[in-house]
């Protein structure tokens, strides 16, 4: 018996041991990166195993969008005179109406009922219908569309609604995995995995504000107002284009900001339009590496919308914009939606080059005409 625990008690603290220098091994590294000196390269964060818990957050709140447009079948003109059917003894018969179908995505964002999605989505149907995941439908009723930001405003009627929560797509970074939600070629609700490969993307000619998250994660034809959602489920744009050559996915996709949508949503509850300021110009950049005193990043003004703010203000074509209210300009794009986001009525200082002459010219803002397709 003596010899049995002389052996057992050794073999424990060997095991013991053993046990504690495994557990040593396997933290060993990670509290030397976590004490990396400042510039040395770090192993990457495992990420999850599942995206479950993201998509079950999120996915509820994602609806399927059934547009019908009913257009009038043209008729031979002679089909209409009764003499004439007659003559070939031919029935009367009403005009056949052709129906055109469309199929999109859309997001609930609040439990009163209001799903947004992209104005491209919904334009010109005579009826929208609703489907949630949970199987219920509902017809839908346009509150308001915005065409230059691509988005739309939708209403529906139906009790205890999943909302999707929001984050601020600001702190969103190059390289942060994001989740695409949509309904894809009507096949149903589809989730796609990606990360953010851009942001601030303009000058695509989609819409007349661009300001797009690009992204690699699957959007195709029928994604359209889904959602982008974050590694937790919180909406961080709307998806609205692919670039592609042949139609299908290609692994560049185009989603609004979740910061932009909600500025635009705001304004149709509140104004049934957005409001934006305005100048009333036509901008082209001026790339000049600073020659004839003219700044590297300056606008050209190519034209002028009669009775316009910048006309009223006395501004020609041919003036140069170098700085508005003092700062420095910083391409066309993003100047023009800085005054987007200008109040109407308010004041705004540009600085000008005529005929190699500084000036200052203090314009009144005015409020964009929901007619303009340009981004000026």
């Amino acid at each position: 018996m003596h010899v049995c625990r002389s052996f057992i008690w050794p073999s424990i603290t060997g095991v013991a041991i053993g046990v504690a220098l495994l557990g040593w091994n396997q933290h060993a590294p990670f509290v030397e990166e976590a004490h990396a000196a400042p510039g040395s390269l770090l192993v990457p964060p495992t990420g999850p195993a599942s995206y479950a818990d993201a998509v079950e957050h999120a996915a509820p709140a994602v609806v399927n969008i059934y547009t019908r447009t009913y257009q009038r079948a043209p008729a031979n003109p002679m089909l209409n005179d009764p003499v004439f059917r007659r003559f070939f003894n031919m029935p009367d018969s009403p005009n056949r109406d052709r129906i055109q179908s469309s199929l999109g995505s859309g997001v609930i964002i609040d439990s009163k009922g209001y799903v947004v999605t992209n104005h491209h989505v919904i334009r010109g149907a005579d009826e929208i219908k609703v489907a949630l995941r949970d199987g219920r439908e509902a017809d839908a009723k346009v509150i308001g569309s915005d065409q230059d930001a691509d988005l739309a405003l939708l209403k529906i009627d139906l009790p205890n609604l999943p909302v999707i929560e929001t984050t601020d797509d600001s702190k969103a970074r190059i390289g942060d995995v994001v989740l695409a939600i949509g309904n894809p070629f009507g096949v149903g609700q589809t989730v796609t995995m990606g990360i953010i490969s851009a942001i601030g993307r303009s000058q695509l000619g989609l819409s007349a504000f661009e300001r797009f998250i690009q992204t690699d994660a699957a959007i195709n034809p029928g994604n359209s107002g889904g959602a982008l959602v974050d590694v937790r489920g919180r909406l961080i744009g709307i998806n609205t284009a692919i670039f592609s050559k042949s139609g299908g996915y290609q692994g560049i996709g185009f989603a609004i900001p979740a910061n932009m949508v909600n500025m635009v949503v705001k304004d149709l509850i509140k104004y049934g339009e957005v409001i934006r300021g305005w100048l009333g110009v036509e901008t082209q950049e001026l790339k000049t590496e600073g020659v004839n005193n003219i700044p590297a990043d300056a606008l050209l003004i190519t034209g002028l919308y009669r009775n316009g703010p910048a006309h009223v203000a006395g501004l020609r074509p041919g003036d140069i914009i170098t700085r508005i209210n003092g700062k420095p300009v910083m391409g066309n794009n993003y100047s023009m939606f800085e005054v987007s986001q200008m109040k109407p009525g308010s004041s705004i200082q540009l600085d000008i080059l005529r005929d190699q002459r500084t000036l200052s010219v203090n314009v009144s803002v005015g409020k964009r005409p929901n007619t303009l397709t340009e981004d000026q």
